[in-house]
Order: structure tokens, then C-alpha cells, then sequence
């Protein structure tokens, strides 16, 4: 259920001020807890049921329990397996002359109404239960995701390949269902990236959630090409070309949010390796009140977005949050008296009141070309998605030294790293000095699942790794997680940023100048009060936030 929806719905009916919604939405993402488990710590509720009776309310239905329901099997036989659990819809009573009535996991979805009305050929109604009730129901009536895949891999068994390269077969029913299966199971398990990867004697898929890969249920190998040619298809993409890496895009609406996937194909030994990278705008939360950025961080973004000229760079590897931070630095300053300008290769998010342009260099619109143009289009301010090259470094210099702010990536290990990168593309150490305002070095780190969170004791030559004296740390605790079905027995749930601030200040511009090396750079910025990747690790390891493994792993 969309919690922004749910809180509105309390707001309107009286129950809840709009001032504490922000604070109800901070505690959730911090404490992991549903918005109902959310609002009786609040006060605003006493009991689950008041929260879904509030809800039922708001459709115009009855609020039933579940706990001691089964639906009968000619209900349960309206509506097939494989809907009720794409809908999450658990079918109630069939009354004739009237129409199905149904409980919804998501109740506030009007067009999960209308999905079934097509999808039965009949009126539906609506009872509310609880949302954790009726996916137990689901899952007990139909079985879970499990049983889904198993029934469409079994199906996928008996199909033959008619053509070398699966042609014919991606337009097959069982094919379409698996893919389109795979792709939802993703967005609901929050992946950020999905690998179809064939080998000889199998087809892995695998799942990036939090940082790390996952495998699923395979489908037969002799049918990787048709589950990869329906993923070219789907993104628009040649599929009789196999020799050559291609791009294509997928654009998904699933419920009432919008899903884009980037993809892209990569020829092997053994077929074509496809990767899926998933831009789900409902999992990313582009405000930076969200990121849980120290105070210190939160209120230099805010100052230096606000100055009227230079250049700040966001450092780390593909995949760190980078232009998450940015785009929420974006948003502090995207106001009606601002011009807003973002080159980017690809557009990751859409942003209402911000002009973003695609990259494409296949035709000639490279970052160069576009910033040009930029600076003939009176912007306040510029986001370039990525600086890659000497072309694109210098006319960011430019633009910077001419009135403009200028927001942007690289790719290096820290942020004293940046200086050397821009050195090393051409730009002039005085001409990076005067412009440069800042660098901010970023990681994500797993968070400790909430739900199995337990004290534990490391050991020694684990503290020794991190730098940290097991003399010295005293009574300090330490935590772990225990591994549980809400964290998919990772032990982790969700990711949050370790940062290190590099202040371009008078004593580092001096330095920039002189064309120092980057560790006596970092060496002078530790010096003047900069906290390193590793500092703030174990700061975050402190206060039970992540575990000691996770930040050896990105420090």
C-alpha cells in the first residue's frame, strides 16, 4: 500500500496533523515498521483494527478479519492463482446478481478494481482486512511466488525450441508470464538489478538486492535465448543481432507507479548475458530529509546548492547512490525562480520543473554538445549526470567560472581522488582550485535488519581489520542480524550512505594549485576535521546501524 496515500487519508478524516506526517514517515524508514505499526506508537491509533477500519471507511466497505476464513474453492476457482497473486487480491464470496467481492492487499488502488473486473468478466466489491492477512490467505489458498515460478518453470519444461535463437518462442505465452514474473518478483523484493546470465549446462538469474546477488529459480537452459529474446523485445532492442552489446529500454506500470529498466546485452561464449538495472520511483526516496545524512552533511548540501556558483562532485562506484544524493540536493533548490538544467546518460528520474536531457550519442548528443547549449539557456544551476572526459571537465569549468553551479559524478575510491581525476583529464589545478567547491565521497552500507537485530560479540582479529583496539572499546555493543523471513534470511534490510566530506577551504585550494598528490590532499583534509569512509563506518557500526563485515567490505 502507498503509505504517502494512507497517511492522506488520516489527514483528511481529521486523525492526523500534516506537520507530524513527516515525522511518521522518518521513524518508518528508520525503524523499518509498517505505518500502522508506526501510528499506535504514535498515539494516533490503538489497535491494527482502528487503522484498517479507517481504511474500509475511505472505499466505502466492511472491515472483516481473516484469521479464521478460507474462501470456498468455487470462489476461490474465479479468479486464477497467477492474478490473485499479481493483484494481491483474495477472492470472498460470489453473490449473484451482483458480483465478486474481494479483499485487496492494497485497498487504495482504484485500478486493482479494474484489473480484476477485466481479468473476471465480472462487478467487483470490496471487503478491507489486513494487509498481512490477506497474503498469508494468498499464499495459503495459492501458493506463494514459489509456487508461481514452479508452475511456469514446469510449463516451460515441455517447450521445444523452434529456432536457434529463441524467436519464435518469445512471443509464447509461458515465456511472456516467466519474464514478466521475474521482472515483478524483483520490484517487490526491491532488487536494484536483474542478470540473466547463460552458461553451458544452465541459465542463472539473479537478483541484486541491497548490494548483493541472489539467485532464483532457474528456467531449462535450452531456453535462454527465448527468455532473452523477450527481454530485447521488450526494450525495443534487435534481436537478431547477437554479436554486438546493444541498449534498449523498458518502461513497466505496475499498479499506479511507473518502473524504467535499463538494459543491456552482452554476447559470450554461451549466448548473450542480459543485465536489467530497475528504476523503481517508488523505491527511491529523492529528498534529503530521507537519506539519514549527519547533520553536518545535511546542512553543507543545503548551503552549497544554494551558492551561486562553482562546482560539487559526488565520487564512489556505479551503484553508491550518487545521483540519488544529487537529485535530493536538486529538489532543495528546484523553486519557480530557478532554472534547472540536468544532462544525463540516461535519464534515471523524472522531476517535475527540472529540464533533463538524454544523452545519445549515437546521433551526436554527447555531454559536451549539451552542456554548450546549456550555457546559451540561462541555467541557475547544472547536474551532469557523469564527467568522463576532458571535453566535458572543461566546459563544466567553464560554466562554473561564468555564474553557474554546476552538480556532478566521478568515478574514483575517495574524494581526494576527484582532484587527481580532473587533473589527469586536463583541467588546470588553478582553474579547479577557484571553481571547485566540494567533494563527497559516498558508499551504501546494509543496514541491520530490524526485526532479528541481536547484540553479539566480534572477534578479535575482526576489530583488528577495522583499525578499532579491542582494549579500547570498552562496554561498546555490538549488533548483528539474526536472520528472519522479513529480511529473506540476509541478517540485512535496506542500505544507508557512509560519507566522507572533502571542504575545498583556502589551506585545499592552496594544495589543489601546487598539483599535490591526492594522499597528501586527504592528509591535510583529516587534518582540518575530515571524517574518512572508514571514520564514519564505525561510527555507524557504533551505533548499531550496520555490521563490521559491510564496512570492511566498502572502506
Amino acid at each position: 500500500m502507498n503509505n504517502e496515500v494512507a497517511i492522506d487519508v488520516f489527514i483528511n478524516n481529521g486523525m492526523l496533523e500534516r506537520s507530524v506526517a513527516k515525522d511518521i514517515m522518518d521513524e518508518m524508514s528508520n525503524s523499518g515498521k509498517e505505518l500502522w505499526e508506526t501510528l499506535i506508537d504514535f498515539g494516533i491509533i490503538s489497535a491494527p483494527e482502528d487503522y484498517w477500519n479507517v481504511i474500509a471507511m475511505e472505499v466505502g466497505a466492511q472491515y472483516i478479519s481473516l484469521a479464521d476464513f478460507t474462501p470456498p474453492d468455487e470462489v476461490l476457482n474465479m479468479l486464477p492463482g497467477a492474478q490473485a497473486r499479481l493483484h494481491g487480491a483474495l477472492p470472498i464470496e460470489y453473490r449473484e446478481g451482483e458480483g465478486l467481492y474481494v479483499c485487496l492487499e492494497d485497498p487504495l488502488n482504484p485500478q486493482t478494481v479494474d484489473d480484476l473486473r477485466v481479468a473476471t468478466g465480472q462487478d467487483i466489491y470490496l471487503y478491507v482486512a489486513a494487509d498481512y492477512e490477506v497474503r498469508a490467505r494468498i499464499t495459503e489458498c495459492y501458493g506463494g511466488a514459489e509456487a508461481a515460478m514452479g508452475d511456469l518453470l514446469a510449463e516451460l519444461e515441455t517447450m521445444s525450441v523452434g529456432s536457434q535463437d529463441g524467436a519464435e518462442e518469445a512471443n509464447a505465452a509461458p515465456v511472456i508470464k516467466f519474464v514478466n514474473l521475474v521482472i515483478m518478483q524483483a520490484i517487490k523484493e526491491k532488487a536494484s538489478d536483474i542478470h540473466l546470465e547463460p552458461f553451458e549446462t544452465e541459465f542463472k538469474i539473479r537478483y541484486r538486492v541491497d548490494g548483493a546477488l541472489y539467485e532464483m529459480a532457474p528456467p531449462p537452459v535450452h531456453l535462454a535465448n527465448s527468455v532473452i529474446s523477450r527481454v530485447k523485445v521488450m526494450a525495443g532492442m534487435n534481436i537478431a543481432e547477437r554479436r554486438v552489446p546493444q541498449d534498449g529500454r523498458i518502461v513497466m506500470k505496475v499498479g499506479d507507479a511507473g518502473v524504467d529498466m535499463r538494459v543491456n546485452s552482452l554476447p559470450t561464449q554461451y549466448g548473450e548475458s542480459v543485465v536489467m538495472r530497475v528504476l523503481d520511483r517508488n523505491s527511491v526516496s529523492l529528498n534529503l530529509d530521507n537519506l539519514n545524512l549527519s547533520p553536518h552533511l545535511h546542512e553543507y548540501i543545503i548551503d552549497t546548492v544554494n551558492k551561486p556558483n562553482g562546482i560539487f562532485v559526488v565520487t564512489g562506484p556505479t551503484g553508491s547512490g550518487k545521483t540519488t544524493t544529487l537529485y535530493a540536493a536538486l529538489r532543495e533548490v528546484n523553486t519557480e525562480d530557478s532554472k534547472l538544467l540536468t544532462a544525463e546518460d540516461p535519464v534515471e528520474y523524472d522531476i517535475d520543473g527540472i529540464v533533463q536531457v538524454p544523452i545519445n550519442e549515437a546521433i551526436g548528443v554527447t555531454f559536451p554538445r549539451v552542456l554548450r547549449a546549456f550555457l546559451r539557456q540561462d541555467p541557475d544551476r547544472i547536474l551532469v549526470g557523469e564527467i568522463r572526459d576532458k571535453d566535458t571537465a572543461q566546459i563544466a569549468i567553464q560554466a562554473a567560472l561564468t555564474g553557474h553551479l554546476v552538480l556532478s559524478t566521478l568515478h574514483t575510491n575517495d574524494a581526494a581522488g576527484a582532484v587527481t581525476r580532473f587533473v589527469d583529464m586536463g583541467v588546470q589545478p588553478f582553474l579547479l582550485a577557484a571553481t571547485l567547491l566540494g567533494v563527497l565521497g559516498q558508499r551504501l552500507v546494509r543496514t541491520i535488519c530490524p526485526y532479528c537485530k541481536t547484540p553479539y560479540t566480534p572477534s578479535t582479529a575482526l576489530l583488528n581489520q577495522l583499525g578499532i583496539n579491542p582494549q579500547l572499546i570498552g562496554s561498546q555493543q555490538f549488533y548483528t542480524g539474526a536472520r528472519c523471513d522479513k529480511c529473506s534470511n540476509t541478517g540485512y534490510k535496506g542500505r544507508k550512505g557512509i560519507h566522507e566530506l572533502l571542504n575545498v577551504t583556502d589551506p585545499i585550494k592552496e594544495l589543489i594549485t601546487q598539483n599535490v598528490p591526492s594522499i597528501v590532499l586527504k592528509q591535510k583534509a583529516v587534518e582540518l576535521g575530515m571524517t574518512t569512509l572508514r571514520e564514519d563506518g564505525i561510527q555507524n557500526i557504533f551505533e548499531g546501524n550496520t555490521t563490521i563485515e559491510e564496512v570492511l567490505k566498502y572502506t
